[in-house]
């Protein structure tokens, strides 16, 4: 019997998935328990466009992803630390801060998003790299400045 899973299933697929499954295996345990449907005309349709849609769904995702990977690249955070004579900093700027700044520049960046191999510790400029979703990378230049 062919159904179709309404969840992931280890032994069987992944959500969506049409599979093959013995009729017991199907009547008496996949369709009772919801994990899945009898693969139908109409439900084999009904696939079909909710695969559409999350395609679609996927292809505004990433837009929206690359437009704002775009408008960071585009951006100079200008950061004021207090610094001695010498331009070191007393503490450092982390990605905690740079997150908090780009937020109030109307990014909504995470903090784990921002990668820094060391918290910035002298006052110039640096390239931070920035890692959103949907595998889209761009980088970010912070000036940080003495105060």
């Amino acid at each position: 019997m062919k159904v179709i899973l309404k969840q992931d299933y280890d032994t069987l697929g992944k959500q969506g998935e049409a599979v093959s499954v013995k009729d017991g295996y199907a009547m008496n345990y996949l369709i009772p328990n919801h994990i899945a449907v009898k693969a139908t005309a109409s439900n084999l349709r009904t696939l079909e466009e909710l695969k559409k849609q999350r395609a679609n769904k996927v292809k505004k995702e990433i837009a929206d992803t690359q437009e704002l990977a775009n408008a960071i690249a585009a951006t100079v955070l200008n950061i004021k630390a207090k610094a001695d004579d010498d331009d070191k900093l007393f503490g450092s700027v982390s990605s905690q801060i740079i997150s908090e700044a780009l937020g109030e520049k109307g990014f909504n960046v995470d903090k784990k998003h921002i990668i820094l191999e060391e918290h910035i510790k002298h006052v110039g400029e640096f390239m931070v790299d920035v890692k959103l979703p949907n595998n889209i990378n761009t980088q970010l230049k912070v000036q940080v400045e003495r105060e």
